[in-house]
């Protein structure tokens, strides 16, 4: 049976958006298909939000089944549109394992009513009711007014109320924490008065967001598509970016740069751009003055050829815009531009994601929704899940490359969502130089020069004590330790950072041959995570030993199985080999044969079976014929291959031709984790690695090995 919640709001501008958001992320971390739906749209284009979420969150649904009848349909026939609208909402679920219906926007239907006609489709759905009621501009009473009424309205016409949110709520404002049996206790805003919170005796839960400014301001693709713009020079990444106010510069430059403030998009007649663009974009590059958004001229007035000519020779790092209307006329439009939610719009539907997360409790909805967590594990569940294991622990993680853009796009996204807390290394005015251009915001990050005074000479005796053995004196070390790689480890060992990610602008070797010297357990070894349609495999080690023994081989084994269980992956380890159970012989198979003997004497309970092929590993029906009576055999999560060659070309094969994710290489066996990007990393790869460095992080990790003595050669995978 399909579940689905319906998000409603009794008023325009409830930022009702964030609310379903925040529920598809929420369904999503639990079933493996989710579904969105909006009951009514506007004719002749597709709808922002629905597009928003289709494309966040992967749902593979053309744009037509999540849309059900037109404005103009429900003025011209509202009871024909109303079985319409279930008639497409039921076509879509039944494809589903749950939807979010998201109600109409107050633009159409009729303000006085449009509640009303969201309860009764709600009840036609047979969906319960998110009800979002706006806290903008209300005190405590007006909003547990609102919050009555709107509650009243939903049981007059027969819809089921799941909770209440109330959004955009003044400083102070919160709600009472609602009760095991649903019921709520008293609330307070604050002043120290008990039970006069908007949640007070309300019967359902009703939680409390704050009004979040950034989730207003509107983007610069916003802006240029009111004032009928055109992209005309620069970086086109800008467009997604939040524009922080705007100004008209009818001045001279000398007068502009003294006014105009952080994330500004500056609006500047086109007759007057010759003589302002050079210097407005120097200074959005330079340290000394606030970066603008965009650059907005007015006036259609085609430049110089030769300044023209001059800017397209330059690397201008922000959307420069032309429009062929006047400045009173863009400066008018554009004043009345709201933020929108668009697919490009990443950093405010982060906001919002968080914003929900943090002030809603998403099991209760869960759990009065009556939803369980299915088997199947998508891509998109193993990410969410990585996401939550991280923000609930929230440790900290180093990046040595601070100065690598996309290092700092996902710093951004990264405390945007509260994934972890972050250090990045390098010159504090050159990163935030490099944000700023970006149009980043990193203000939440740690900056730590790798030649801080008192840290070099603090890790540089460490690092002596520690490497004596190999020769390293002091005046050495003082050298060695200002490499981002060895600063960054030595963060870690030292208790200062939790866990390191590099690797975007360095080799594997480089990233991960301090945490082989200093924080080496035993034998250090990786897996992969491969994110196939319906479910999470385990692959090790495909990036690290390239011929292991049989000792080694049961070590990665463990190893691997520890990870498996530490992530959500129930661990049945399959040995691979060519050859399945007693039907082969020889040195290779051998070898996975006595591996297989040395886990199950030092892990008793943990199930292993090898050696075994991969379609006997993997494959019931094969199972059945090749090691029938197995618990491992047709049903293992976790595949240890016998050697490097075998494993690289392993996991590249079934990402290619499976179409499945490959996360990772993550490392294994170090006291505290490191982990290396690729470096053709994206942004979203250094997220998920991130959380996965800070997920790994165990407080009850012995200390002993460290300090490299005896440390074996590394060899990184092939193509890395």
């Amino acid at each position: 049976m399909t579940r689905a919640v319906y998000v409603a709001a009794g008023e325009a501008e409830s930022n009702k958006a964030t609310v379903a958001l925040g529920m598809v992320e929420l369904l999503s971390r639990q079933v493996g298909n989710v579904g969105v739906f909006r009951p009514v749209v506007r004719a002749g284009r597709e709808d922002n939000l629905v597009n928003t979420i289709r494309s966040r969150f992967q749902l593979g649904l053309p744009y037509d089944a999540c849309a059900g009848v037109t404005y103009d349909d429900v003025h011209a026939d509202a009871e024909r549109a109303a079985g319409d609208i279930v008639a497409r909402y039921r076509a879509l679920a039944a494809r589903c394992d749950a939807v979010v219906v998201v109600g109409t926007d107050y633009t159409d239907v009729g303000a006085p009513t449009e509640f009303e006609f969201n309860a009764r489709l709600a009840a036609d759905l047979g969906t319960p009711v998110l009800n979002v009621v706006s806290g903008h501009g209300r005190t405590a009473a007006e909003v547990a007014a609102a919050v009555e009424l709107s509650s009243r309205q939903l049981a007059h016409h027969h819809a089921r109320e799941l909770a209440v949110v109330v959004t955009r709520a003044e400083p102070g404002l919160t709600a009472a924490a609602p009760r095991q049996d649903g019921h709520t206790g008293g609330g307070h805003t604050g002043d120290g008065h008990a039970g006069d919170g908007p949640a007070a005796g309300h019967p359902t839960p009703v939680y409390v967001l704050p009004e979040t400014p950034s989730l207003r301001a509107p983007t610069v693709a916003d802006l240029v598509q009111a004032c009928d713009g055109r992209f005309f020079l620069g970086e086109r990444d800008g467009l997604g970016r939040e524009a922080g106010g705007l100004m008209v510069g009818a001045m001279s430059l000398p007068g502009i740069l003294d006014r105009y403030t952080e994330g500004t998009a500056l609006i500047i007649p086109s007759d007057r751009a010759a003589a302002l663009l050079p210097g407005l974009i120097a200074a959005h590059v330079s340290p000394g003055f606030p970066a603008l958004s965009a650059l907005i001229m007015t006036g259609g007035t085609e430049l110089p050829a030769p300044v023209e000519r001059l800017l397209r020779g330059m690397v201008i790092p922000l959307p420069v815009i032309a429009t062929d209307r006047d400045t009173f006329d863009t400066a008018t439009r554009l004043s009345a531009v709201q933020g929108r939610f668009t697919p490009e719009a990443e950093g405010k539907i982060d906001t919002a994601l968080r914003l929900f997360a943090e002030h809603v409790d998403g099991q209760v909805l869960l759990q009065r929704l009556a939803i369980a967590r299915t088997d199947v594990v998508t891509p998109l569940m193993f990410e969410y899940e990585l996401l939550d294991r991280a923000r609930a622990r929230r440790r900290r993680i180093v990046l040595p490359e601070g100065e690598e853009p996309r290092i700092l796009r996902a710093a951004e996204v990264l405390l945007r969502r509260g994934v972890a807390e972050l250090t990045l290394l390098g010159d504090r005015e050159r990163i935030a130089a490099k944000a700023a251009r970006l149009g980043v915001d990193v203000e939440g990050a740690e900056v730590v020069s790798p030649f801080d005074p008192e840290l070099r000479e603090r890790f540089a005796r460490e690092y002596a004590a520690l490497r004596a053995h190999k020769g390293v004196t002091v005046e050495l070390a003082r050298d060695a330790v200002t490499d981002v790689s060895y600063f960054g480890t030595l963060m870690v060992h030292q208790g200062l950072a939790d866990g390191m990610v590099s690797g975007a602008a360095h080799t594997t070797a480089h990233t991960i041959r301090p945490a082989f010297e200093l924080l080496r357990l035993g034998l250090v070894s990786s897996v992969f995570f491969m994110c196939l349609a319906d479910r999470v495999l385990v692959y090790g080690d495909c990036a690290v030993n390239p011929d292991p023994d049989a000792a080694q081989l049961a070590d990665i084994a463990i190893s691997s199985a520890r990870t498996a269980a530490l992530f959500g992956v129930e661990p049945r380890i399959a040995m691979l080999s060519y050859s399945t159970g007693a039907s082969g012989a020889g040195a290779d198979v051998d070898k996975v044969r006595q591996a297989t003997e040395l886990v199950r004497e030092r892990r008793p309970g943990l199930p292993v079976e090898g050696p075994i092929q991969y379609d006997a590993a993997i494959d019931p029906a094969v199972a059945h014929t090749k090691m029938p009576g197995s618990e491992v055999a047709g049903r293992a999560t976790v595949f240890v291959v016998p050697d490097l060659n075998t494993g690289n070309n392993l996991y590249k094969a079934v990402q290619r031709s499976a179409g499945a994710v490959a996360v990772g290489p993550v490392l294994q066996n170090l006291r505290k984790p490191v982990n290396d990007l690729s470096r053709g990393a994206t942004v979203a790869d250094i997220v998920t690695t991130v959380a996965i460095t800070a997920a790994q992080v165990r407080d009850d990790v012995p200390q002993e090995d460290a300090g490299g003595r005896g440390e074996r050669a590394y060899a990184p995978a092939p193509g890395r």
